[in-house]
């Protein structure tokens, strides 16, 4: 029978904790009865002088009545840790599910319904004369709390059902032998059945895979590593891993499965991936040797067989591509394979993907996920592992590189050819296939495109990583991440990488212009952006040359020390994606906002006026609008690479980087200064709300670009915008009389409308040579 919410909201899990206090007396008792037997019985039976039936009947009853009371004391621990683990986890989830139930949901005004099967619904009830209509963040809560129920809900059942295994095991069924399994802890139990599961391969059916895909997802992200160590360990390491999943993943995107066999192999590459990296962080307690990284290396490059007989073997960099997709791996783990594989790429781009099946349907590769391309080329897959691991990333990117031989060794004195990684993925040689299992790909140049977009759209990924600390598909939008040295210099490697070549992010569908090819690189905008959004900073010090010590402009940690034209030419080439355009503005809009409530409301010994300090500071972060204003019409209008319709829906994802650069605040001295007179959340909403409505301002028609006023209402949006962060900064400000408010007004409205269009012109004049 299924677990009820409510089973586990109100449960007496007291009378549990006193069978474990009983059991931990149980133990104790029997540990001395144990110690007394095999020191005092058990060992003056093995001195003692026995003669006649007595030599043999009499000590061979003394030694087994010993040795069943150390098997007792055995068995009585092993159910005394598995009640205990068992107790204390499901006190932690009682706990949450009591707050998410009893709070969470109340704050919302949600209810919560049982749907039988170990399922909850949450949903708004209805309210005479209310309309029923909720605002989308609303429905997103209400979403994410039924999720997060639903996953306490299953994590309890996984706990229940390990426990009553385990204790079936511990007893053996017989009540006169004891001795049978015994377990340190709850998590041995755990790991046992995960590999008695696993073992079965894929004649596990949908429900056991299930039951594995549970044991894991709950486990696998354990502080100390236990779980994750003790299941890769029991699979056989480093090639039974690589066979285990190569086949489940085979089975579960087999043309001829079932949607539901699919959605449970997606699942395993998802939890195997997260228990993969618990397991082989050198840091946690428990953890695989560093001899698995030696081993997968090798492997890397080798036929990976599972059945009798198989023909078609992928190489094992192809298999363990899938699992590294999922996970924050440790940098002493993923980064050694991360640069092997990609000097193998380099050596030659074709020698995995062209290891593929042939005249086989299979659409998936090694990465049933489905997400950016089949991972035959692996190279996509482990710049996804990298975007995920920030730490690697950064290492990967930012330290000498190490040169590696074929089989995964290193190579002694060994030269590359290249200084650092950004150098070799931006060099307009450099080679990226077509990573797809589509039949006649080449034949259809839509899919050919989307395919080539691959390795570059996860080559940004990682760049987002390695510069902003957090994995790139991460909304956490908790304690900011200060920009180390590293991260800063790399940024400004990147901007003077696309400063100086900006063709290599162009996007051009417009036929007409066919002297201007689209450029390898330009997938890798979006996440372009959102480093940008990350360093705006940085990005308003550059565009008039603001001096590095300045605190009205401040960094967040080190200064990536931009170069004023290429973070202008960069800015104009990113800006024109969709997705890369809203991340800037609404960074920009936010960050601005605090500049100008810091000059507003922050303490100053300048003797300018007011309303002069207060147009200069909206005059960097009004440039950089005016240059999205042209980049945007430029996507538009000469590459047809997007649409207005794309640029307004791309703004609807980017309230995160409100909260972020919100979260960051203003420095001085060392002092973080959040925004004045404002709660974090009342600035965020207010923040979003103008900034969609400037975004949808930004806009030109074909009538107003024929006339010359392409920007006009960009303009005006980015005047708006200024007046609206001196609202803002006045708003608390009772210090301040309305005729100075007005002035203030006007003053952001030159500085910004002037700025605006010396940012369109720059960029115009850099799209002209």
């Amino acid at each position: 029978m299924a677990l009820k919410y409510t089973d586990l909201l109100d449960v007496d899990l007291g009378k549990l904790g006193t069978a474990v206090s009983d059991w931990k007396k149980t133990v104790d008792g029997l540990k001395k009865l144990a110690d007394s037997a095999r020191t005092g019985l058990a060992a003056k039976s093995d001195a003692a002088r026995w003669a006649g039936v007595n030599a043999t009947v009499t000590r061979e009853f003394i030694t087994k009545t010993a040795k069943e009371i150390s098997d007792l004391h055995a068995e009585a621990n092993s159910v005394h840790q598995v009640l205990d683990d068992g107790h204390t986890e499901l006190l932690a989830l009682q706990k949450q599910i009591r707050t998410a139930v009893r709070d969470d949901a109340g704050d919302l005004g949600v209810r919560v319904d049982d749907l039988g099967g170990g399922k909850v619904r949450c949903y708004f009830p209805h309210v005479r004369g209310d309309s029923d209509e909720r605002a989308e963040d609303q429905l997103k809560a209400r979403q994410e709390l039924e999720n997060r129920i639903n996953d306490i809900l299953s994590h309890a059942a996984e706990i229940d059902d390990s426990v009553v295994r385990a204790l079936g095991r511990i007893h053996g069924g017989d009540a006169y032998d004891a001795g049978h399994s015994t377990y340190g802890s709850l998590n041995d139990a755990e790991a046992e059945r995960a590999v008695e599961l696993a073992r079965k391969g894929d004649a596990m059916s949908d429900a056991e895979l299930r039951e594995l895909n549970r044991l894991l997802r709950f486990n696998s992200r354990e502080k100390d590593g236990e779980f994750a160590t003790q299941f890769y360990q029991g699979l056989g390491g480093p090639e039974k891993t690589l066979q285990f999943y190569a086949e489940m993943s085979v089975d579960g995107t087999d043309p001829d499965a079932a949607k539901t066999r699919l959605d449970e192999v997606r699942d395993l590459q998802k939890v195997m991936g997260y228990t993969l990296a618990d397991a082989t962080d050198p840091d946690h307690k428990y953890h695989l040797s560093d001899d698995w990284n030696t081993r997968f290396r090798r492997l890397g490059t080798q036929p990976i067989g599972w059945e009798r007989g198989q023909m078609n073997k992928p190489y094992g960099y192809q298999v363990l591509g899938g699992l590294l997709r999922y996970g924050d791996y440790d940098a002493r783990f993923l980064t050694p394979i991360a640069e092997h594989l990609t000097q193998l790429h380099k050596e030659d781009p074709y020698r995995f993907a062209l290891n593929k099946p042939a005249g086989s349907p299979d659409a998936y590769g090694f990465n049933p996920s489905g997400k950016l391309g089949t991972g035959n080329d692996p190279l996509t897959s482990v710049l996804e592992a990298l975007g995920h691991s920030p730490e690697a990333s950064e290492k990967f990117f930012t330290q000498p590189p190490t040169a590696y031989n074929e089989d995964g060794t290193v190579k002694k004195d060994g030269h590359l050819g290249f200084g650092s990684y950004l150098d070799l993925f931006t060099d307009k040689d450099f080679e990226w296939t077509v990573d797809t299992n589509d039949t006649n790909v080449l034949a259809d140049e839509d899919k050919t495109k989307k395919a080539l977009a691959f390795g570059p759209e996860a080559l940004g990924h990682a760049l987002e990583s390695a510069t902003t600390g957090r994995p790139y598909d991460s909304d956490d939008t908790g304690a900011a991440i200060r920009h180390t040295e590293a991260r800063s210099h790399l940024v400004n490697d990147i901007v003077d990488k696309f400063g100086t070549s900006p063709e290599l992010l162009r996007h051009n569908e417009n036929g007409d212009l066919d002297s201007e090819e689209t450029g390898p690189l330009y997938a890798m905008r979006g996440s372009l952006g959102d480093i940008t959004a990350e360093y705006m900073g940085d990005f308003q010090r550059a565009m008039y040359g603001e001096d590095p010590n300045s605190d009205l402009f401040p960094t967040f940690g080190a200064a990536a020390h931009l170069e004023a034209g290429d973070a202008q030419r960069f800015l104009g080439a990113v800006g024109q994606d969709p997705d890369a355009y809203a991340a800037i503005t609404s960074a920009q809009q936010t960050y601005t906002t605090q500049v100008v409530d810091h000059v507003v409301n922050g303490g100053s010994h300048s003797t300018a006026s007011l309303d002069g300090r207060v147009g200069d500071a909206v005059a960097p972060g009004s440039a950089i609008a005016g240059i999205m204003s042209d980049a945007r019409a430029h996507a538009i209008y000469e590459y047809h690479a997007a649409s207005d319709k794309d640029f307004n829906e791309a703004a609807a994802d980017k309230q995160k980087w409100v909260d972020r650069i919100l979260g960051m605040g203003l420095e001085k001295a060392g002092e973080r200064v959040p925004i004045a007179g404002a709660p974090l959340e009342w600035a965020s909403e207010d923040l979003q709300e103008s900034i969609m409505k400037s975004i949808e301002k930004d806009t030109t028609t074909d009538a107003e670009r024929e006339a010359g006023q392409s920007y006009a209402e960009g303009r005006k949006a980015a005047i708006a915008s200024a007046q609206d962060a001196v609202d803002r900064a006045v708003r608390n400000n009772p210090g301040i009389d309305p005729d100075t408010v007005d002035d203030l007004r006007r003053a952001v409205r030159v500085s910004a409308g002037n700025s605006h269009s010396t940012g369109a012109q720059w960029n115009a004049e850099s799209n002209a040579t």
